[in-house]
């Protein structure tokens, strides 16, 4: 899948921490019958593996993360 064109970004609360960090895209219309997807790398290796979420499975993990379901919650 081409993500030459993928606007990347990564969360503000990220901060300067030496690169250690996801980022995701969204893209529009990347497949003939394929929904909008979001896409996440390692900032580490933007040219490595990347992971592709429908936006409903992209909204249960954001949601499961703020729940503490996959540690501490956010803001905890």
């Amino acid at each position: 899948m081409d993500v030459s064109k993928a606007r990347w970004r990564k969360s503000s609360l990220s901060g300067n921490n030496g690169g250690n960090c996801v980022e995701v895209a969204e893209l529009e219309g990347v497949a003939e019958g394929r929904a909008d997807l979001v896409a996440v790398r390692d900032s580490k290796d933007p040219e490595g593996p990347k992971l592709f979420f429908t936006p409903t499975e992209w909204d249960a993990f954001l949601n499961g993360v703020k729940a503490g379901q996959f540690g501490p919650a956010l803001g905890g």
